[in-house]
């Protein structure tokens, strides 16, 4: 299910403005890289099939959970383009700052990382939105997360080692499991 806009955006944003230096030889890897305070930079491919899976369009309104070095932010404010927003939120406090900077450094308009709150996840305040990408592995399902999501909202997520896709349409939530993936925990909540 390759589509011509997530390939122009993997093209577009090139991984290397999003890594640290010790990790600069291996962006052209297809393996996740190690950023600090144990995150990753997610590998390509599984960063573009989440990318494909989660469909996100001009001019929408995205949240990116556990943005981390940016680089997914960026990849997500260069689909919704200048109609559309994206806030990364991220619990590692230097994992902001340098994701900001990154931000910066490549460009990136339309876009911006904040700090993630211990204990709530997502951005609650500023819902709904019309996709969410989580790069962080769940135990269950956050259900704060499925509440932030508008009327024909998605979301894309690791739960328990499978890449879920949450689909709301008005009160009704779909959900379907592909593959197994392996991520970093989300420890925004665990309740």
């Amino acid at each position: 299910m390759r589509t011509d806009r997530v390939r122009e955006a993997m093209a577009a944003v090139d991984r290397r403005d999003f890594l640290p230096d010790d990790q600069l030889r291996f962006a052209d890897a297809d393996q996740p890289l190690r950023i600090g305070h144990g995150a990753t930079c997610s590998q390509p491919s599984t960063v573009e099939q989440m990318l494909e899976l989660l469909d996100a369009q001009p001019g929408q309104k995205v949240l990116d959970v556990g943005s981390g070095s940016g680089w997914t932010t960026a990849l997500l404010a260069h689909l919704v383009g200048a109609d559309g927003s994206v806030v990364g939120v991220e619990i590692e406090p230097d994992l902001v700052e340098s994701g900001q900077a990154n931000l910066r450094t490549a460009e990136v308009d339309g876009a911006r990382i904040e700090q993630a709150e211990p204990g709530r996840v997502g951005r609650p305040e500023s819902a709904p939105f019309d996709r969410i990408l989580v790069s962080a592995e769940a135990r269950r399902l956050p259900e704060p997360l499925v509440g932030q999501l508008a009327d024909g909202g998605r979301m894309v997520i690791p739960v328990r080692g499978e890449l879920v896709v949450v689909d709301r349409d008005g009160d009704e939530v779909r959900t379907r499991a592909l593959g197994s993936f392996r991520f970093v925990p989300l420890r925004a909540v665990e309740d």
